[in-house]
Order: structure tokens, then C-alpha cells, then sequence
């Protein structure tokens, strides 16, 4: 298999003068999503646990459920690698039946979708109930850093994280991409029969309306991301029933949506204008 990281030369300004040396890069390949035999996907990303990749996309993007991927084998090919899944039959027909294309660079969550309601889909309505203290939201991004080693090595990688009150940083999957770190998370919990709703999703990246939908889709009630959401996603974790933490640091978080999984949480203002 590709290794994740290399070693590349660069030369570097620092102290009034130029340094010659390498630095670690992630790497990214051209990545195959085949289904039966047809490739439904072509995304570019870090060539590691691509079969979680295979498993979390399927999952996320609605295309099957667990019990219908029978088998999952990751191929070199020119050019990349191809995870190639086995459907069974009734899955085949709808995935046939979506008339999906999908083939995009790593910042793509959306590519190939052939309408603007297929984009804007609502996803799933939440119904987990766990709830998190501040200091153990706080807790959840703190744990991030000595976790995430492709990221400590190079400074250029997404992650996304599993996280429970009982247990911590239960696990974490890292990429070039944003999509497809939280999609090889979704295939690492399927895979160990995780259940989702029973933690929270960490992300160190923004949050955008794919990002919360493949949230909802894995069934957690939480999504605590180091950067700020969109506008659209807010809208869409709101109607998804979904508790969305944004810009979480050592110093705090800003609550966007359905904060009553948060005990102490103030009043939500909307409630409090109305009464």
C-alpha cells in the first residue's frame, strides 16, 4: 500500500536567511469507489483505511446499508487504487436507479449530484439523546492533537473523530479531505458495530451542509468542530434535529443549534423573544 506521508525537498525563509531541507507531505491519490464492477466515484485522498472509506461513503451518501455490503477489496489500478464492493441485489437496483456520477478534487462534497433538491436534501431527523457538559466538549477538542499523527507530520490533514463521555477519543480517521475523513469515521464505527448515537462527531474542519448531512445520516447527536459552520448548515442541523458546536478552543464554544443536549445551556434566545 502508498505510504500517507513523503518526504519532499523545499527551502524555507526563516531567521533572514534561506534553509535548504524536506518536509513531510501528505499524499493523495486518484481513489476508485466501484460498486458490482462500476466505479461510481473518483475522489483524491490520503491511501489509507480506504476500505473504512469504501464502507463510510457507502453509509453517508445513502447507498446502502451495512448488511447489504457483502464484500470490500482495495486494488491498485494505473493511476490510484479502487475500493471495489460487492452490493447485493436490492442495492444494486437503487443505486442504478439514482443515476449518480460522481467525480471530484478533495474539497468536493457535492460533485456529480444532478439536481439542486438532490444537493439540498433534508437529511434524517436525529433522535439521539445523549447529552455533553461544557467541559467535556472542551475536553473532546482537546484530545485531538495527540491523535492525529498525519496531521502532526505534515500540517496539511483533516480529521474527524468519535468521541464518548466514558471513553474519549474512542477513534479517529485522518485525510486530505474533509468528506473523506469523516466517511472513513462512518466505516470505522460500522465496522466495530458502533453505535453513533451513543457520542459525538469531532471535526477540526468547517462544517457545511454534506458535512452535517453524512452526520445526521451516521445517527450522532452531536457535531463539535474546531472551525465555524455555514450559514445553509446551520439551517439544515437545525431542521435535522442536530446539536451543532462550532469554534470550539480551550477557552470555550458557540452553540448554533438544538442546545438542550448541553444541561446548562442558556435559554434559547428564539424561545426567550416569544415569551
Amino acid at each position: 500500500m502508498m505510504r500517507t506521508a513523503l518526504p519532499m525537498p523545499r527551502h524555507a525563509w526563516r531567521a533572514g536567511r534561506w534553509q535548504a531541507g524536506t518536509r513531510a507531505l501528505p499524499d493523495e491519490v486518484a481513489v476508485a469507489l466501484s460498486y458490482n464492477g462500476t466505479a461510481q466515484a473518483v475522489m483524491m485522498a490520503t491511501p489509507a483505511d480506504l476500505e473504512e472509506f469504501g464502507l463510510g461513503f457507502t453509509l453517508t451518501e445513502g447507498i446502502a446499508t451495512r448488511a447489504e455490503v457483502e464484500d470490500i477489496t482495495v486494488a491498485e489500478v494505473p493511476g490510484g487504487l479502487d475500493v471495489q464492493m460487492t452490493l447485493a441485489a436490492g442495492a444494486e437496483a437503487r443505486l442504478a436507479a439514482r443515476r449518480r456520477a460522481m467525480a471530484g478534487p478533495v474539497g468536493c462534497g457535492l460533485c456529480g449530484l444532478d439536481t439542486i433538491a438532490a444537493a439540498l436534501g433534508a437529511p434524517p431527523r436525529v433522535g439521539a439523546t445523549l447529552t455533553l457538559t461544557p467541559a467535556q466538549i472542551t475536553d473532546a477538542m482537546a484530545r485531538l492533537p495527540g491523535n492525529q499523527r498525519l496531521h502532526d507530520a505534515t500540517r496539511a490533514a483533516h480529521a474527524a473523530a468519535f468521541f464518548t463521555p466514558a471513553g474519549g477519543i474512542m477513534a479517529l480517521r485522518e485525510d486530505v479531505g474533509r468528506h473523506n475523513a469523516l466517511d472513513k469515521l462512518a466505516g470505522a464505527l460500522a465496522r466495530t458495530g458502533t453505535e453513533a448515537a451513543r457520542g459525538a462527531v469531532v471535526l477540526t474542519c468547517r462544517i457545511s451542509i454534506d458535512m452535517v448531512q453524512k452526520a445526521a445520516a451516521l445517527g450522532t447527536g452531536l457535531v463539535i468542530a474546531a472551525s465555524a459552520p455555514t450559514a445553509h448548515a446551520v439551517r439544515m442541523a437545525d431542521a435535522a434535529g442536530l446539536t451543532l458546536i462550532g469554534l470550539a478552543r480551550a477557552d470555550g464554544f458557540e452553540v448554533f443549534t438544538h442546545p438542550h443536549r448541553i444541561p446548562d445551556h442558556i435559554p434559547d434566545r428564539r424561545a426567550a423573544d416569544v415569551a
